[in-house]
């Protein structure tokens, strides 16, 4: 028999597959804990018509994702640190780096800043961001006296 998967099912497939399984299992396991529901040419058309719904969205998150990135790419985040000596003693973690976009307007979550490791010289540095899947931002952040 013939399904569609309507959630992700381990062994079987993801949530939108058509997927050849037993009638038995179908029946008693997929179809009644509503995995699942028979593929019909009804619901083949009402799963292309959500698939084509997901590419539209998709392609405009990619489309915001890419406008953010060019705004982030004239931007340059500063901050002051405590130097002795010529020797820095303050870092700038993902987490500062997150507040000072949040201060711009971008609401960024902090684990999509690809690079973990805290700024600890002074002057320009390059930062990655991960807006969308497949778009990658850089900003510049400066550390100052």
């Amino acid at each position: 028999m013939k399904v569609i998967l309507l959630q992700d099912v381990k062994n079987v497939g993801k949530k939108g597959e058509v997927k050849e399984v037993s009638d038995g299992y179908a029946r008693n396991f997929l179809i009644m804990r509503k995995l699942a529901v028979q593929a019909s040419s009804d619901s083949l058309k009402v799963l292309d018509r959500q698939k084509e719904a997901a590419a539209k969205d998709e392609a405009k998150q990619v489309a915001k994702a890419q406008v953010i990135k060019e705004e982030l790419a004239k931007e340059v985040f500063k901050f002051k640190v405590n130097v002795k000596n010529g020797r820095v003693f303050n870092s700038v973690s993902t987490k500062q780096i997150q507040e000072a976009l949040k201060a711009k307007g971008y609401t960024i979550d902090k684990r999509k800043i690809l690079d973990p490791e805290p700024i600890t010289s002074l002057g320009y540095t390059d930062v990655k961001i991960e807006l969308h899947k497949g778009v990658i931002a850089t900003i510049r952040v400066c550390l100052e006296e």
